[in-house]
């Protein structure tokens, strides 16, 4: 059975997934709004994410950027994380085949990238989980590469930031398989490419 290529992103009500994690994470074009899904974060939700993360057999699939600051971010803190992300095989796409891998069991993806993501799936099983990453995203979706989503929707609206959706060619239709508030009113939504 190929692999699933399952995307974990937060994002607000108006689509910006920028700079979830912290202030510094992503400051692109002066975004000033870093840090924006901490208060949303709780004990279901780090549940769903590590559902997502722990299966046997499963991997990251990342963007050049995430994987370069997720490096950065996770070796800093340390922590059991740390030691799990370490382990864990990661691929890396990058326009470019001279991009340094620098984290352990990494993976340079580059060229046809979807081309590549698609043998990765049939080589592998498990599920491959993109966090941030949203050129990538966009980049896997027109190929039907992405089988699912879970999508943390902050109630908040930004009104500036990179947002996971841009305008496509052609419309994207999703079925909603769960959605289940936490705590501090962020709604998990699972969605699967139709």
């Amino acid at each position: 059975m190929p692999a699933r290529i399952v995307v974990v992103n937060h994002l607000t009500l108006d689509g910006v997934m920028q700079g979830p994690g912290r202030t510094d994470e992503d400051t692109r074009d002066g975004f000033a709004h870093g840090g924006w899904a901490i208060p949303g974060n709780d004990q279901i939700m780090l549940g769903a994410i590590g559902e997502r993360m722990g299966k046997p057999g499963g991997g990251m699939l990342l963007g050049r950027r995430s994987y370069e600051d997720m490096l950065r971010s996770w070796n800093t803190r340390g922590g059991p994380f740390k030691n799990a992300l370490n382990a864990l095989p990661k691929y890396v796409a990058s326009n470019s085949a001279d991009t340094k891998l620098d984290w352990p069991n990494s993976t340079l993806l580059h060229g046809d990238v979807p081309a590549a993501v698609e043998r990765l799936r049939q080589e592998r099983d498990g599920d491959l989980t993109i966090m941030g990453s949203g050129e990538l995203i966009r980049s896997l979706l027109p190929h039907r590469l992405i089988d699912e989503l879970l999508l943390m929707i902050h109630p908040l609206v930004l009104g500036s930031g990179r947002r996971l959706f841009e305008p496509a060619d052609q419309p994207l239709r999703l079925e909603l398989v769960d959605a289940t508030p936490n705590s501090k009113g962020v709604v998990l939504t699972t969605y699967r490419p139709l």
